[in-house]
């Protein structure tokens, strides 16, 4: 008979033995006042213990989604400090940028939400990330979609939009998109242990590998980049057409990535922690 239980701990070493799945949703929220700089060291410290915590307990055919901010740095930290979990069973969470995107995208479009496909998210989960409409999948046919959106559109409305949603909610809610970030959870995790359809692809964030040189994006970063899923693994979408304008945005995205990661390894080697 299957046994069903919720064991609350402050314990990492119990929280994570043998756990099969993470969803790392702990994490130090940004304050009035706070650059991001500070986010980020707060966060380092948190992350290294559970990582260190996950390497000795966990199974190492875990599967952790990273959801904290700054997820995508979060996650290397966390990944540097479990070395015997692959580095490709841990991702961050860039599943709600996508959603909002897809929604943006159809509504512009006015076309229903289950009608748009593939589009992307690529870099970090911030203000920098790039949201990627050129490859979508519209009512089941490929196409750039700037062609029906608009390009003006897109570049001076779409893309800010995207970037600045989260900020944007808290605005108008005084609360975060909780929510959201549930449904973009369980859909990343659905995609991920399930499979993602034939010919659709979603973004994750997830360790760079020397593939993806090919998208200018250099080893050793937690980038978000869009993959097909099967059997549990994911498998990076290779040969999109990448023109100027892509180019200069994921590369503010990636250099950003580059500056967290040196900030939270120089911040992590002179603490006590």
């Amino acid at each position: 008979m299957l046994t069903l239980e919720v064991l609350a701990t402050d314990s990492a070493d119990e929280a994570f033995l043998d756990c099969d799945v993470a969803i790392m949703v702990g994490a130090m929220p940004r304050k009035e006042g706070m650059e991001r700089k500070d986010l980020l060291r707060a966060n380092a410290g948190i992350f290294k213990v559970q990582g260190e915590a996950m390497d000795r307990v966990a199974r190492k055919s875990v599967k952790v989604l990273v959801v904290g901010n700054p997820a995508n740095t979060n996650a290397l930290i966390l990944s540097h400090y479990a070395p015997s979990i692959p580095a490709e069973n841990i991702s961050a969470l860039t599943r709600l940028d996508q959603n909002r995107a897809q929604f943006l995208l159809a509504q512009r479009l006015q076309k229903p939400v289950s009608q748009v496909r593939n589009v992307i998210i690529w870099g970090n989960h911030s203000n920098t990330q790039f949201p990627d409409i050129t490859h979508c999948r519209i009512s089941g046919t490929n196409a750039d979609a700037r062609d029906t959106a608009g390009k003006d559109w897109y570049e001076h409305e779409f893309v800010r939009k995207v970037q600045t949603r989260g900020a944007a909610v808290i605005a108008a809610r005084k609360l975060s998109s909780a929510m959201s970030a549930a449904r973009a959870i369980a859909d990343h995790l659905i995609s991920w242990l399930e499979g993602t359809p034939l010919g659709e692809h979603c973004s994750m964030a997830v360790a760079s590998t020397e593939q993806m040189a090919a998208y200018a994006i250099p080893e050793g970063l937690y980038c978000s980049v869009p993959v097909s899923c099967h059997n549990g693994s994911w498998t990076l979408v290779k040969d999109l057409a990448f023109d100027d304008y892509s180019k200069q945005m994921l590369a503010k995205s990636v250099d950003e990535l580059l500056a967290e990661r040196k900030e939270a390894l120089e911040f992590l080697s002179e603490s006590k922690i």
